[in-house]
C-alpha cells in the first residue's frame, strides 16, 4: 500500500505545481497577466489584449520613468507575468539584470523596438562624439514606428496566448488604423507652415522630426540629467535668436525652470510639447491617452511654426 500513497501524493504535488505554475502567469483577476514597463507600451498592450488580458504599467501616473528603478515587489510582479514588455535602446536600463534572472524563465521578454532602425542624438557637435552617442529611445513618438511596436506585441501575446489570436489581431488592426489618422492629421497638419525650427527641453524628438521634416534643437539630451554646457546653452540662444524662434517646448512631467530661463532670454514663450513617457494624473483620470495626448501636441506644434 506504500507505493499507491507515495505515487498519489508525488501526483498531488505534479498538480499542485502545475496549478501555481498557472498562476504565476495570471493577474488578480485569473487573466493572462501582462507587465509594461511604461506608459506608451502599457496603452498599446491595453489596446491589443482587450479584455482577454490583464495589462499593468510598472511606472506609475505622474512619475517620469527615465530614472525611474523597479523595487524588489516590481521585480516579484514582472516574475509572475507571462509577459513583459520593455521598450529597449537604453530607455530601461535595468532591465539588463533581467535578462540574468533564473525566476524569469517562463516570463516571455519582448522589446518593443525589435527591429526598428535606431537614432542616434546628443548635443555635442564633434563627429566622433555623436557617432558613440547613445540611441534615441523614443520611437513610439513616430506614429508610424509606433504600429510597428503594436505589430510586436501583437504577436508575443499570440506567443503566449493562442487561443484569444483572432481577438488580437482585430484589436491591433483597430489601433493600427488610429495610428495611421494620427500620422496622416500630423503630416498634413504640418505640411503649410512658416518655419521647421523648435527648439525643446531634451532630446526626445528625432523620430518625430525625422518623420515631419522638422529641425528640432534640444536643450538637453535624451537623459533629463544631462544638462548642457554654457557653450551649448549659448549655441542654443544664438540659434533660437537667428531663427527668432517664439516659442521653447518644456515637458509635462519635469521640471518647467530651463525652459523658460531660454524663453526670457531669447524674448520667446513656452508650450507644452508632451514626450508620452509617462501620463499625468490629471490626464488618466480625464482618460486622455497617446492618441489624445499626441494630437495635443500637433496643436501646439501648429502654433509654434505658425502653419496654415
Amino acid at each position: 500500500m506504500i507505493r499507491p500513497v507515495a505515487a498519489l501524493r508525488r501526483g498531488t504535488l505534479v498538480v499542485a505545481l502545475a496549478l501555481w505554475a498557472c498562476n504565476q502567469s495570471a493577474g488578480p483577476s485569473g487573466k493572462l497577466l501582462v507587465i509594461a514597463s511604461f506608459y506608451p507600451l502599457y496603452e498599446f498592450a491595453r489596446e491589443v489584449a482587450g479584455p482577454s488580458a490583464e495589462v499593468v504599467s510598472l511606472v506609475p501616473p505622474g512619475v517620469e520613468p527615465h530614472n525611474w528603478e523597479p523595487s524588489p515587489q516590481d521585480l516579484r510582479r514582472i516574475r509572475d507575468a507571462r509577459l513583459f514588455i520593455y521598450n529597449g535602446a537604453g530607455f530601461e536600463p535595468w532591465v539588463a539584470r533581467l535578462v540574468q534572472d533564473a525566476a524569469l524563465s517562463r516570463t516571455l521578454m519582448v522589446r518593443a523596438s525589435e527591429g526598428i532602425p535606431l537614432l542616434t542624438t546628443g548635443l555635442s557637435s564633434n563627429r566622433a562624439a555623436h557617432d558613440h552617442a547613445p540611441p534615441d529611445p523614443h520611437v513610439w513618438l513616430d506614429p508610424l514606428l509606433a504600429q510597428s511596436m503594436v505589430e510586436t506585441i501583437r504577436s508575443a501575446l499570440v506567443k503566449v496566448d493562442a487561443a484569444h489570436a483572432a481577438a488580437y489581431r482585430e484589436n491591433a488592426r483597430a489601433l493600427t488604423a488610429k495610428l495611421q489618422a494620427l500620422h496622416e492629421s500630423f503630416e498634413t497638419g504640418l505640411r503649410h507652415c512658416a518655419r521647421r525650427e523648435i527648439v525643446t527641453s531634451h532630446a526626445a524628438w528625432a523620430y518625430l522630426a525625422r518623420r515631419y521634416a522638422l529641425t528640432v534643437v534640444p536643450v538637453m539630451g535624451v537623459a533629463l540629467e544631462s544638462e548642457p554646457s554654457p557653450a551649448q546653452l549659448a549655441s542654443i540662444i544664438r540659434f533660437a535668436r537667428d531663427k527668432h524662434v517664439k516659442y521653447i517646448f518644456f515637458e509635462t512631467l519635469a521640471s518647467p525652470k530651463l525652459a523658460e530661463t531660454l524663453a526670457r532670454e531669447v524674448g520667446a514663450t513656452t508650450l507644452v510639447f508632451n514626450p508620452v513617457e509617462g501620463v499625468t494624473r490629471e490626464d488618466r483620470a480625464a482618460g486622455r491617452g497617446y492618441i489624445a495626448l499626441m494630437e495635443a501636441n500637433l496643436e501646439n506644434l501648429r502654433i509654434a511654426l505658425e502653419c496654415r
